[in-house]
Order: structure tokens, then C-alpha cells, then sequence
């Protein structure tokens, strides 16, 4: 796709070939230094990687860090960094990018940041890209640009930000989502998909090719095998159902018994038919999946922890058929049990040594 190419400032008799898209990375005080600043680095590591990697000459990126004013701004880190130039003074952008956003006790404060978000929403209207790391979608939903586009944001804030912006479908177990009518809003998930949005952005305007060498170079990882993963399961709470929260609080320690439902139906003192509707409205799934949940997760942290067979943990957790629960692992998590097991175990190098 052609986009309009923002060369404020740029200098007009650089080297031949195209000129370089203009990358607005939007800085404001509730932003993650570590996010911001890989971005920074990785879209301006043209010139600093071999020639032999085959990167394009010139770099295909110019990236500004912007914001609401130039100058000094502390980050929610507490590191300082410099914002190049303020919005006010940028007419028009290729890309838009808001990195990851810390939210507070208090969560995220709609109507804070009113410049920055008209300015995301002209530049949107002007051609750019918008692009979200993580929880930068917050700023950017409040531009009504993601009313009902596909989005994903970080699992963490998935509640918080949908219970703010219900127009905007979320997928929090996807690492990168791409929508709108010219595929212009562009989101990624969990804080470290940056990796991914980064990639994706260079494979879509300078080529695979590129990308491969600049994930090679800074060993940047796709996470193609989604964010189900990394997801830890927290049933709903917030729902108000007392006799669901009372089966909710006895599985939470009777989960891996052999017939759970009985059990669960029998401590809501509830008719089954009225129990399963129930619990199913209150936490948004049917008491047989959210025991398998449970069941799951527990697996899961025995797979991290220990040593015992994929077996064993089957057993331990409540299933006495082997092949049901790897299927079910893997339906649940998109990975099977040994994968799980060698992503996610701490590996022999990091471990402190024996010093008896």
C-alpha cells in the first residue's frame, strides 16, 4: 500500500531511492522506557547493520519521538527521555506508533491526553498508520478509530480496557492484529510483541528479507505461536452471584476431584439446570470448561516446576486418560505439554550452581 510520505524536515537531496516513511513514536508520561525506546532503536538500526544483510540504502525509516510538547518528559519508568517535537508541529505522518502504556491503581484516565489523540485521529485521517504496542490502544480507542475494528491489547488490561471501550472487539490471546478498510490499524499484544509489531512494519515497507535480518540482528523473536501461552486463567469474580462465587471458592481447592460438577451443584444448593445457567452468566463459561481451566493452569505450573512425566501431572490434575488431557492442553494453550515444558522451565544455565 502507498502511503504519504511525512518529510517534514527531512533533507531533500539525500540519496537517490525513496524517501523515508515518517515514524511518529508518541511519547507521554505514562509510557514504558524498555518499549519505547526498542522501537526507537530497532526502526534506526538500518545504517548500523552490515551492508551484507541486505538491507535497503536509505534506510527506509525516519523515527521521531513526539509528543505533546518538546523537551524533557519522565516516563513511568522514571527515566527520563527527550521528545524531538510536539504534534503541534508535525501536519502530517506516516506512521503513528503508541508504545506501551504503565496503567495506574486507578487505571487508565480517559480525556487526559485530548491533544494527542485528535492529532492520532488526523494523522489517521491523513493516511497514516496508527499502531499500538501493548496497552497504547487505551490512548488511541479514545480517537474512535477502533470502533469496531479487531484489536488486541496486553491480556493483563484486557478487562479494563473493554469494560472503557466495549465498541472495540479485543483478542488479547493474539500477538498482532491488522484491520480497517486499508489495513491501517495495526495492534499488537503482550509487552514484548513489539518484537513482532516492529517486524511486520519492516517486512510490509522495506521486505521480508529485511525483517529477517534485522530480527536475526537484534535476535528478535516472532511469536507466532499466539499469547494463549503466557495467559494465566483468573475466573470471573466481579459477577455478584454468591452461591457461583461458593462453587468457585470450593473448586479452587477440590478441582482435580473425579465428578466436580456434583460437587459444585450440591455447594450452590442450586437445581443443575439453574446452577450450569448460572454459572455460566456469571463467568462466561459452562462449569465444565472452567473446571478444565483450572486443571490446565495447574498443569501448567507443574510443567514449569517439576520433573514428573506428562503423565503423572494428567493424573495429578484429574484426568485419568493421558491422550485426553495432551489434547486438551494443547486446545487450550496451542502448545503441547513437552512444548510448554521446554518454553517455560527455567533453564540448567541461569540456575544457581551446587556449592556443596
Amino acid at each position: 500500500m502507498t502511503m504519504p510520505n511525512g518529510n517534514d524536515g527531512a533533507n531533500p537531496g539525500q540519496d537517490a531511492g525513496p524517501a523515508p516513511l515518517h515514524v511518529s513514536l508518541v511519547a507521554l508520561p505514562e509510557a514504558v522506557v524498555s518499549t519505547l525506546s526498542g522501537i526507537f532503536d530497532v526502526m534506526n538500526a538500518f545504517s548500523i547493520v552490515p551492508q551484507a544483510g541486505g538491507l535497503p540504502r536509505p534506510a527506509p525509516f525516519r523515527v521521531e519521538i513526539v509528543g505533546e510538547r518538546a523537551g524533557p518528559l519522565m516516563l513511568a519508568s522514571k527515566v527520563p527521555v527527550t521528545v524531538q517535537r510536539a504534534v503541534a508541529e508535525i501536519e502530517r505522518t506516516d506512521i503513528v506508533i503508541v508504545p506501551s502504556v504503565l496503567l495506574g491503581s486507578g487505571g487508565w484516565i480517559t480525556g487526559r491526553y485530548p491533544e494527542l489523540v485528535a492529532w492520532s485521529r488526523a494523522m489517521h485521517d491523513r493516511g497514516a498508520l496508527i499502531c499500538s504496542a501493548c496497552s497504547g490502544l487505551f490512548l488511541l480507542a479514545e480517537g474512535g478509530m477502533f470502533d469496531g475494528a479487531d484489536a488486541t491489547v496486553h491480556f493483563g488490561y484486557a478487562r479494563a480496557f473493554q469494560a472503557v471501550h466495549p465498541q472495540v472487539p479485543i483478542h488479547p490471546e493474539q500477538v498482532l492484529v491488522v484491520s480497517g478498510p486499508r489495513d491501517e490499524l495495526i495492534t499488537s499484544g503482550a509487552s514484548m510483541t513489539w518484537h513482532d509489531l516492529v517486524l511486520y512494519l519492516i517486512a510490509r515497507h522495506a521486505g521480508a528479507t529485511a525483517a529477517q535480518t534485522i530480527a536475526r540482528f537484534f535476535a528478535l523473536q516472532w511469536h507466532q505461536d499466539g499469547l494463549a501461552p503466557y495467559m494465566v486463567f483468573e475466573g470471573r469474580r466481579d459477577h455478584g452471584d454468591a452461591a457461583v462465587q461458593a462453587a468457585q471458592d470450593w473448586l479452587a481447592d477440590h478441582f482435580s476431584v473425579a465428578n466436580p460438577l456434583e460437587e459444585m451443584i450440591r455447594h450452590a444448593g442450586l437445581a443443575e439446570r439453574t446452577f450450569k445457567r448460572r454459572f455460566t452468566q456469571a463467568t462466561g463459561l459452562s462449569p465444565i470448561a472452567y473446571v478444565q481451566r483450572l486443571r490446565v493452569e495447574e498443569a501448567k505450573r507443574r510443567l514449569e516446576r517439576t520433573e514428573a512425566s506428562v503423565d503423572e501431572i494428567s493424573w495429578q490434575v484429574g484426568y485419568e486418560e493421558p491422550a485426553f488431557f495432551r489434547r486438551l492442553f494443547r486446545r487450550v494453550t496451542g502448545l503441547s505439554p513437552g512444548a510448554y515444558r521446554r518454553r517455560f522451565s527455567v533453564p540448567a544455565y541461569p540456575r544457581p550452581r551446587d556449592t556443596a
